[in-house]
């Protein structure tokens, strides 16, 4: 039977990830394909719900070489936000690729027979996947694995926040981590777009890597003139929108309040204890920091803090714009939306400790692919 990675939180308040035999899926609708997995990324999106909040310094392995199970102890905090889950063992995996082995009697699903393809949808750590042809997309020839698995979340993230910016109002971006995989599929897109960028990063050697790649605006937050810097980049592009995927502590605040003073600098401005009138938007699209959002009102009353997600936008943005979105990604697979991966591992060998460990620090800049089978 094939495999699946599961990730279950117990009622003793522990974390098991493992691999379990499942049974193999059938196309139940006549639109659908089944799809042999090749490749699936671990993104830090995927992290959340395999990891549950565990204390993964504490992990265990135990099981076999081909059978492993990590087990991770879970705060009182984990098991609360985790309540619902508790008893249920969780597929993980948002999106991969793989060659289509079966297809529904639907023309659109028989055109991909034997085709490969990246796809999304949940439960992508496993052999076996059965979904409908609207959540593929048809690799371009000679494509591989590899180059398919993380066609949807970074490229359509990345694509999404430009769309939200030009839907909202706005002429200009700031980014966090900005020298991630995702930060620079972003960075590429506003070099080919012409959309001024501005790039936060934490480290210097990550500031020289976009730079490298041609990146105009970079901040480095590490470096003690880091308010100041962020000012100068924020007045030279005009950006009132925000995309941060630190989310806790004060680098929220921080943003809208530089945008604030970038504002102040322009001609003609006339002082209102209101502050400025023009919006500025920090969307939180991300966690890697948990602790809570702190904000420290410098910045009058136009402003705003929320959350965003790339599916709910796509949603909201209608399928016909959607498509063309994908069509690009798929046009530019292997330049603007390329991903690097710093290592491959199989699905046995994400259940190590040196594995599991490794990827739940997500540092900046490193990328596992989960190589499933050849391709």
């Amino acid at each position: 039977m094939p495999l699946q990675l599961r990730s279950l939180v117990r009622p003793d308040a522990t974390l098991e990830l493992s691999l379990v035999e499942v049974p193999m899926p059938t196309i139940t609708a006549s639109d659908e394909v089944l799809v042999h997995m090749e490749a699936s990324p671990l993104n830090p999106s995927d992290m959340g719900l395999l990891l549950a909040g565990a204390d993964m310094t504490r992990a265990s392995q135990s099981g076999s070489v081909e059978r492993p199970v990590i087990t991770a102890p879970l705060s009182a905090g984990a098991m609360a936000a985790g309540t619902a889950r508790v008893g249920t063992a969780m597929p993980v995996g948002n999106e991969g690729a793989g060659t289509v082995i079966a297809a529904g009697d639907a023309a659109e699903a028989q055109a991909l027979l034997g085709k490969r393809v990246a796809l999304y949808g949940g439960a992508m750590y496993a052999e076996y996947r059965a979904v409908s042809v609207k959540q593929c997309l048809p690799l371009p020839a000679g494509a591989t694995a590899t180059q398919g698995a993380s066609s949807f979340i970074n490229p359509l993230t990345a694509l999404g926040m430009v769309e939200t910016m030009r839907t909202e109002g706005h002429r200009a971006l700031v980014h966090t981590v900005g020298a991630s995989n995702l930060g620079q599929m972003l960075n590429r897109i506003c070099l080919k777009d012409g959309v001024p960028l501005v790039n936060i990063v934490r480290k210097p050697e990550h500031a020289t890597l976009l730079r490298e790649q041609g990146a105009l605006q970079v901040v480095d937050s590490s470096v003690p003139d880091f308010t100041a810097n962020l000012v100068d980049a924020i007045a030279a592009t005009g950006a009132t929108l925000a995309f941060d995927a630190i989310g806790g502590g004060r680098l929220a605040g921080q943003i809208l309040a530089a945008m604030e003073a970038a504002l102040l600098r322009q001609p003609g401005h006339v002082y209102s204890r209101y502050g400025t009138d023009i919006h500025k938007q920090v969307y939180l699209y991300g966690g890697l920091n948990p602790a809570p959002v702190e904000i420290e009102r410098s910045f009058g009353m136009a402003w705003g803090v929320g959350g965003w997600l790339v599916f709910p936008f796509l949603q909201r943005l209608g399928p016909q714009r959607t498509q063309q979105l994908q069509q690009r990604v798929s046009d530019e697979l292997t330049s603007t939306f390329a991903s690097h991966y710093t290592k491959e591992i199989s699905l046995q060998q994400v259940l190590t400790l040196e594995a599991i460990k490794s990827c739940s620090r997500m540092a900046t800049g490193e990328k596992t692919l989960i190589r499933i089978a050849p391709g």
